[in-house]
């Protein structure tokens, strides 16, 4: 009887032991083809804007990345969508144009990409995708891919705005929402749609 207390001990500090071994690492599954749609899409839209901007702010200053964002941009996100067959667009917590805002579920993502990032993951990794039923009751993979700040994005998003391109701001986009970023901050992002059939 003297021995049980210390042998019950023991082998509750042996289980103990055992359950608090560290998890060894599961890789996450193979990605799906909607996934790497998905990817591929937001890839080419960054891509694609990001070259039409460097273009047009070189040859012509900030004014012409203004235009670009609010002509071009739209143009090759209806390109994507229609060459794809989803719906490709861009969103933010704090919108320029009124057609970007986001809905509900793409709220939710953005302000999660918002907590990730302050908990010090970088914006770069910052993706989420689902199947969720939409408005319609239609099954739909959705996917978002975070928009980091970039040093070009400054010249219209920044802190110190020139009095040039803060006017045509206020001309193109009176409600305008997006500015005060630093480099690295969560800009906004690329969402996605596909009804599952």
């Amino acid at each position: 009887m003297k021995y049980a207390l210390p042998v019950a001990i023991s082998a509750a500090l042996a289980v103990g032991a055992a359950l608090a071994k560290p998890q060894v690492d599961v890789e996450p599954p193979a990605p799906t083809a909607e996934i790497k749609a998905s990817r591929a899409a937001a890839q080419q839209f960054g891509v694609t804007l990001k070259e039409a901007l460097q273009q047009a702010v070189k040859a012509s200053g900030p004014i012409s990345g203004i235009q670009v964002c609010h002509e071009q941009a739209a143009q090759i996100a209806d390109k994507l969508s229609t060459e794809r067959e989803m719906l490709v667009r861009r969103t933010s917590l704090k919108v320029r144009n009124p057609n970007n805002t986001p809905d509900n579920w793409e709220l939710a993502v953005l302000k999660q990409f918002d907590a990730r990032k302050a908990q010090g993951e970088p914006v770069d990794n910052l993706e989420f995708f689902a199947v969720i039923d939409d408005d319609q009751g239609q099954k739909t993979f959705r996917y978002m891919k975070a928009i980091p700040t970039s040093s070009l994005c400054l010249n219209c998003h920044g802190d110190t705005i020139s009095p040039e391109v803060d006017a045509k701001l206020k001309e193109l986009y009176p409600d305008d929402k997006a500015r005060g970023f630093k480099e690295g901050d969560l800009r906004g992002a690329f969402t996605l749609a596909k009804p599952i059939p």
